[in-house]
């Protein structure tokens, strides 16, 4: 019923958007001003064969909503405090529990010296810290080889502190942009990893550990050119409940797993000039761990997920952009042990079952400056259902997966 409820809420916003204004609110407390701020979504998509993104998609499905709001405070010229609080649905994830998304305490000693601390937004390559601020882009979805939206829960935040700063370069050479950061990352049970893993028999009550790592980038002597790169290092655990496929004892036994070595590299460029943007980004992920029932290690599995696009957006006029990118996702997935029969090993890489590759057109349209509306097309080939979730999913296709799925994407969004 509330999932109506706020559909209807949402339908009605959008159809008298013309008629109102929405802006950032500001209220008084304790003599300092306090901005608020809000954005909400809602998106279809039809694909022409597998399901996608746990949603039942092949009958066109408006399981895709998302919204937030959050409020900061410049509480001194070096100190500002905010957090923010999100909800969504995505067919089987999310499901409308609430999230804290990030709340962060930021000071700024010097330009080339800051500390935050909190929930803090996780600085990794170009858009990783601004998923949740759909106005900013082009795409209705961002590239999925590196950005997989069934994944943001466990990668928008992590709670712990970061410093930061800015180094102007001597001769003209540009400026550095830093982020150092260590934490905890903690991954929601209805996020893409739990799903993933049930397919497996693994049922998590608990995932998450120590994640930090570092961001490095170089706005270029050239005007609008900006290239950097990051790496982020996890220690992970987690508690589950894994089902017994033996037929013999218990239904289910209590299983640990913990990564062996957890790492993403990635590198990133992007370029604008006049009223176009085009940017570029690799990412390697290499994840190694042990899964183990009674203290006895039953499966050491190695996946290393690869993933690159290149992107281009215009913005055609006033309130019209267009916009396409190739992705291109691979991944290999090696297992031993007793229980390794669970865990199909894959190594080539030129199967589907082991790639996405994903060919991407994209229009947007802003209705007016806070209520956009997007139509996007997908063309991949590949559905790479294997140990890392990347939105093609068993569960949601017990027929098996077809080759190819054509989709098409909608999704209009209101933000204040």
């Amino acid at each position: 019923m509330h999932k109506r409820i706020f559909r209807l809420v949402f339908v009605y916003l959008c159809f008298h958007a013309g008629q109102i204004t929405l802006q950032a609110q500001e209220f008084k407390l304790l003599d300092r001003t306090v901005q608020v701020h809000g954005f909400v979504s809602q998106g279809f998509i039809y694909t022409s064969d597998n399901n996608w993104l746990t949603m039942n998609t092949s009958q066109g499905s408006a399981a895709f909503t998302d919204f937030g709001l959050n409020m900061s405070s410049q509480v001194t010229d070096k100190l500002r405090i905010g957090a923010q609080g999100y909800d969504r649905n995505l067919g089987q994830l999310g499901q409308y529990h609430p999230s804290l998304d990030w709340a962060v305490v930021d000071y700024r000693f010097k330009s080339w010296l800051g500390v935050r601390g909190g929930k803090v937004k996780t600085t990794l390559g170009l858009y990783n810290d601004t998923q949740d601020e759909d106005f900013l882009h082009t795409f209705a979805l961002l590239p999925q080889s590196v950005y997989p939206t069934d994944l943001r829960d466990a990668t928008i935040a992590h709670l712990g502190a970061d410093i930061y700063g800015d180094i102007s370069l001597k001769h003209h050479v540009g400026d550095l942009s830093y982020t150092a950061y260590a934490g905890h990352r903690s991954d929601s049970l209805y996020g893409g990893y739990v799903y993933e893993a049930a397919q497996y028999g693994i049922h998590y009550s608990r995932y998450g550990g120590l994640q930090y790592g570092a961001d490095l980038r170089w706005n270029t002597p050239l005007k609008g050119l900006l290239i950097g790169a990051s790496r982020m290092n996890e220690d992970l655990t987690g508690q589950a409940a894994a089902q017994n496929f033996s037929g013999a004892g218990p239904a289910f036994y209590p299983e640990t797993d913990r990564t062996k070595s957890d790492w993403t590299n990635q590198f990133y460029g992007t370029y604008m000039v006049g009223k176009l943007r085009l940017d570029s980004e690799y990412r390697r992920f290499v994840n190694g761990a042990n899964y183990s029932i009674l203290a006895t290690v039953l499966a050491t599995n190695l996946t290393d997920v690869r993933g690159w696009y290149v992107s281009g957006a215009y913005r055609v006029a006033k309130r019209l952009a267009l916009g396409s990118y190739y992705s291109r996702y691979s991944i290999t997935s090696v297992t031993e042990g007793p229980a390794a029969f669970l865990y199909p090993n894959q190594t080539d890489t030129s199967l589907p079952a082991d790639h996405i590759y994903d060919k991407v057109l994209t229009g947007r349209v802003d209705l007016n400056q806070f209520w956009n509306v997007k139509v996007e097309g997908h063309f991949m080939n590949g559905y790479g259902s294997s140990t890392y979730p990347d939105g093609f999913y068993p569960q949601v296709n017990p027929q098996g997966f077809k080759s190819n799925t054509n989709a098409l994407v909608l999704k209009t969004s209101l933000n204040f």
